[in-house]
């Protein structure tokens, strides 16, 4: 692999972060209750605390499931 290639897949990598974290803050707007669904844990305990969002993630994986099966239908 040589540096334009490695350049490229680290821009690429870059940038597909960035538009994830632009997805992440509009999703927060958009959808305040994510991450305070009936379903979702969170441990506090004096110097520990552990959050397992298991209800938003299922409904995401059911939306992004629901919305990528329409993109691939359409290119197809």
């Amino acid at each position: 692999m040589d540096i334009q290639s490695l350049g490229r897949l680290l821009l690429l990598v870059g940038l597909s972060i960035a538009a994830l974290g632009g997805v992440m803050l509009v999703l927060g707007r958009v959808f305040p209750a994510l991450g305070q669904l009936p379903g979702d844990v969170r441990v506090q305990s004096g110097n520990f605390s552990c959050f397992a969002p298991f209800a938003s993630m299922i409904i995401l994986s059911i939306i992004l499931t629901i919305v990528l099966n329409i993109i691939i239908r359409l290119l197809d």
